[in-house]
């Protein structure tokens, strides 16, 4: 049987659809295709069935034979294709073109202008660049807090960076929803780890009114040992925050989350924790238990309190883009693994 080539040397396991051959040579005969053997992917074009449609890569390949010259994947979706970790979504994939198009299920059909310059070829496909990806997920947010945490992951992979993003929302003219995305540029943050610990900041601080916490900001003692760094820190307060997920709930790493925050705790500084089951009740318990933390919190003065944010001379900042993309990859592979798996 014909076994079609990868999509393209760098993305060897991706699969690109192929069209219905008589000859079996180039594709499947008609026969063949209407077997349990073969997946139809759109009108006309088929992979192996053994192709999983679960990997978002895979679904981006496939719906990109929609496209024609000047045409791209955006949104979520390039951000995925160029590298971004949290894009790994089951989504519709967005395409931008000018025309009609009619678009099977599994795609979200724009047909927004298209700027020179906003379409790079990556890998054998046509995406638009990070800036024009991220402001496209801004804009188009269900949320405020989706916006925010559309920013906060493409910065979290280094896609782009507050300073790039600034100016290319400044220059959008009108269009649906950039009031959100300048909205969201405001509220985001470098050096969020996760979706889940963006959206805690912005319960924090929308919700809660509360000054805006830092990001991952790491906590010293006074010796300058490396205590720990929590999600989310504000200095002033002393109230830290943490995001559990289902996860921190096993054996060894709960019994190591206990114990950091029990150094914390010995430091003097509040402790709040948001899990999952908190949506249930539109965060109302988290913002009672953050509350009670306020309340409880020393605002101790900055040379009275036995820990700091100030780090010490060996210390490596990551907490910024341009920190980050300064880095050489055994360095950043050593200093970044320990952000959100």
């Amino acid at each position: 049987m014909f076994e079609p080539a990868a999509f393209n040397p760098n993305r060897p396991t991706l699969v690109a659809p192929v069209r219905v051959d008589p000859t079996g040579q180039c594709g499947p005969t008609r026969k063949q295709s209407r077997g349990p053997q073969w997946r139809r992917t759109s009108r006309g074009f088929f992979v192996p069935a053994s192709v999983s449609y679960d990997d978002p890569q895979q679904r981006i390949v496939e719906t990109s034979v929609l496209l024609r010259p000047g045409e791209a994947v955006t949104g979520w979706a390039a951000l995925c294709w160029l590298g971004g970790r949290w894009f790994d979504r089951q989504d519709p994939v967005p395409l931008v073109t000018d025309r009609e198009v009619v678009a099977p299920g599994g795609v979200r059909i724009s047909q927004e202008y298209l700027r020179p310059g906003d379409v790079a070829v990556v890998d054998g496909l046509p995406v638009t660049h990070a800036a024009r990806s991220v402001c496209f997920e801004m804009r188009w947010a269900d949320t405020l807090e989706d916006a925010v945490v559309a920013m906060d992951m493409a910065a979290y992979s280094d896609l782009v960076c507050r300073d790039e993003m600034a100016p290319y929302i400044a220059a959008q003219m009108a269009p649906t929803g950039i009031g959100q995305a300048r909205k969201g540029l405001a509220l985001s943050d470098e050096n969020s780890w996760s979706p889940q610990e963006s959206l805690m900041r912005c319960v924090w601080e929308r919700r809660g009114e509360y000054p805006r916490p830092l990001c991952n900001v790491p906590v010293f003692d006074r010796f300058g040992r490396h205590v720990g760094t929590p999600d989310l820190l504000d200095p002033v307060a002393g109230v830290l925050g943490e995001y559990d997920s289902s996860l921190h709930l096993l054996g060894s790493q709960r019994v190591r989350d206990l114990r950091r925050e029990g150094e914390f705790r010995a430091l003097g500084l509040e402790y709040v924790t948001m899990v999952g089951g908190d949506r249930a009740d539109d965060y109302r318990s988290f913002l009672l238990r953050l509350a009670t933390a306020y309340q409880h919190a020393a605002f101790a003065a900055e040379g009275t309190r036995p820990w700091t944010i100030v780090p010490p001379r060996w210390w490596i900042d990551t907490a910024t883009v341009a920190a980050r993309r300064q880095l050489d990859p055994a360095t950043r592979a050593r200093l970044l693994r320990h952000r959100a798996a």
